[in-house]
């Protein structure tokens, strides 16, 4: 159990003892001499190169990739534990101009794979044809380069540019500290009042929280409009419509399942309003649900422990396979978690794939249902990475709509086991908690998603002010969120508080609409036909980032293009919904 004198935090050890360690200091070396290897063999090729030349291409990228994810995902995962490590700060710049230069030398392979004669890419050798899909890829991708000095030029700028911002983001955001009730609080401790039982807790927490978004916001839209202005220069330069293309194309996915999807989504909304305003009703609101009030625990929600989610977790991924609870229980075990909240350490949750098949996994846990749920997405994302584990760094390149599918599988699992083990106030209480998230999914991620849409599209033409990013939030919100919310009650800094939308890359919303409901389609057909899922789903993981996701998913009987296949997904979450009100009407 997590205690104050107690925290319990990540291992990371089995990678390099310290930062200063002789051990990192080696790795960091042998990057370095690695990718000068590479460079020095880029130098070299020519359209005229034969298949093995590619397989030993192929070969030598994929070892760079496997040194470069260790060292960086080390000083990354310091950074995230405490933004203000300045000794992790100073090694990740000084190893920037390393990123840079190996981004150039994938760019200058990406070209010369695209001249390549296709017949080369269809050889028998042996490498080559286990690449194919993402050589394939690679193919397109190259058709969308500016001239390697343009292109080598954008590189560098992104180090001062993008990543920049987004490294001004996170500090910014990360170490916010105000006065709430007389004591210091950080930004991910204000926000973690919206689950407190305290209706007067939660409501004072979103007003200061939105009083304090503001003090920060200059430098916040700063970065954002930042991010977006490059984001668009560097599409329209590269040939690409637009940026959803762009992620499109690195869903591995088409416009078609998105258009079925989204309007899959869309239709549900008239139900999702119908949980907010009785959600609402039981918090003794009249009308729509405030914002404050969204993460509101209902019914008899026990208070949850980090050892009890622990337990819960184990347990209930042990009922769908043995594999899958020892799985969590190694990871518990050997301390791949980071779990309280503290000044420094970043927001949210994430799980980060390092070396083989061990992750590492920071949470901000908070003593709620939501919370083991968020342990069983995060270990879903790490048993994702296990099933990967014997595939090449370039196999392994999930989108990531694919991303989330082993995520919210896991969180399927818990959340039906926990429904299915509970009665009463405290089934409510469940329920409402599982509710809430896919809530999340469905219509805040809808929101987002249209947040960002309007800002890439009105960014092409100017910067957008705070004040108009905080316009741009409430329009969303009002579209998809509808009277399931009290408009005078929204939350208009929504775009300062979501860490995605400082990402290099866009549109990092909708693939966790797409993993929530391909995960319930998946849980349907295990439930119906259990007999030979295990293998088939694990060897679906395996395979992630080496077919286009229409494929990998009609395996299972499933066609994304199709609304009809997202309805029935939608339709599960329905009939939760109706149990809500039901139980709500009466009370």
């Amino acid at each position: 159990m997590t205690t104050a004198t107690q925290p319990i935090v990540w291992d990371l050890t089995p990678f390099f003892p310290s930062l200063d360690s002789p051990e990192f200091h080696a790795a960091v070396a042998d990057l370095k001499a690695t990718l000068h290897a590479i460079e020095t063999q880029a130098e070299s090729l020519d359209a005229h190169a034969s298949a093995d030349d590619v397989a030993q291409v192929i070969e030598a990228q994929n070892g760079l990739s496997s040194k470069a994810k260790l060292v960086l995902g080390y000083l990354n995962l310091l950074l995230a534990a405490n933004t203000q490590d300045e000794a992790a700060q100073a090694a990740r710049s000084g190893l920037m101009p390393t990123v840079t230069k190996m981004s150039q030398v994938q760019t200058k392979i990406t070209n010369w794979i695209g001249e390549l004669p296709a017949k080369t890419l269809e050889s028998a050798n042996e490498v080559v044809a286990a690449h194919a899909f993402p050589l394939s890829r690679t193919k397109i991708r190259a058709t969308h380069l500016m001239p390697m000095a343009e292109e080598h030029l954008a590189s560098e700028m992104v180090e001062t540019g993008s990543t920049a911002w987004e490294k001004l983001y996170d500090d910014v955001s990360s170490t916010i500290s105000t006065t709430h009730n007389g004591q210091a609080v950080t930004m991910s401790g204000l926000r973690a009042m919206a689950y407190d039982k305290d209706p007067a807790v939660r409501k004072a927490a979103y007003e200061k929280e939105l009083e304090t978004w503001k003090t920060v916001e200059i430098p916040i839209a700063a970065a954002l409009n930042a991010i977006k202005g490059e984001a668009n220069a560097l599409a329209t330069r590269r040939g690409w419509g637009c940026l959803l293309d762009i992620t499109l194309f690195h869903c591995n996915m088409g416009h078609g399942a998105l258009e079925a999807m989204m309007s899959a989504a869309q239709e549900s909304f008239p139900d999702w309003r119908r949980y907010l305003r009785a959600k609402a009703k039981l918090l003794g609101h009249q009308g729509g649900l405030p914002f404050y009030d969204i993460f509101a625990p209902i019914g008899g929600t026990k208070v949850w422990s980090w050892e009890e989610g622990e337990n819960f977790v184990e347990e209930g991924f042990g009922s769908y396979s043995d594999k899958l609870g020892k799985f969590a229980r190694r990871s518990f075990d050997e301390a791949w978690h980071d779990v309280d909240p503290r000044p420094g350490k970043v927001d949210g949750a994430f799980c980060a794939g390092i070396r083989g098949d061990e992750s590492r996994m920071l949470h901000n846990f908070k003593a709620s249902f939501n919370s083991v749920s968020t342990l069983a997405h995060e270990l879903g994302h790490a048993y994702h990475n296990v099933c990967l584990a014997e595939r090449t760094p370039m196999q392994k390149s999930t989108p990531m709509t694919l991303a989330e599918t082993a995520s919210i599988f896991c969180e399927t699992i818990i959340k039906r086991r926990a429904l299915a083990e509970t009665s009463g106030d405290e089934r409510l209480g469940i329920l409402e908690a599982s509710l809430q998230g896919a809530c999340q999914v469905v219509v805040d991620i809808t929101s987002r998603y249209r947040f960002e849409s309007e800002v890439v599209h009105r960014r092409r033409e100017r910067e957008l002010s705070a004040r108009e990013l905080c316009d741009i939030m409430r329009e969303a919100q009002l579209s998809t969120y509808g009277d399931g919310l009290d408009e005078n009650a929204l939350h208009p800094y929504m775009w300062a508080a979501k860490p995605h939308y400082y990402s290099t890359f866009s549109f990092y919303n909708f693939p966790y609409m797409f993993g929530l409901l391909f995960a319930l389609g998946l849980y349907r057909v295990y439930q119906e036909k259990p007999e030979g899922f295990h293998e088939a789903y694990d060897a679906l993981l395996s395979r992630t980032g080496m077919s286009m996701a229409s494929d990998l998913t009609a395996e299972f009987g499933i066609d994304i293009n199709d609304i009809d296949f997202w309805r029935g997904s939608l339709a599960v979450l329905k009939d939760d919904i109706d149990q809500f009100v039901a139980e709500v009407e009466n009370r």
